[in-house]
């Protein structure tokens, strides 16, 4: 019989004290995948409240010129 493993439940960065702003483009970017979209929370570990946040960031950045809309 096979053996399922459960993955190790990620935790959300910015509960644990990290903070996302637009003006940062290096931590944005870690939050876009190679296409310009926004990663979803599956991918990120975000909680929703957080997740909203960031994609309003990541939003905020594009509108600056920060950051591009696409890639």
């Amino acid at each position: 019989m096979a053996e399922f493993y459960r993955k190790k439940k990620k935790i959300c960065q910015m509960c644990a004290g990290k903070s996302v702003d637009y003006k940062d483009v290096m931590i944005v970017s870690k939050y876009i995948n190679e296409k310009g979209k926004i990663m979803p929370r599956r991918m990120t570990g975000a909680c929703a409240r957080h997740q909203r946040h960031i994609a309003e960031q990541i939003k905020r950045a594009r509108f600056m010129g920060l950051i591009p809309f696409v890639k």
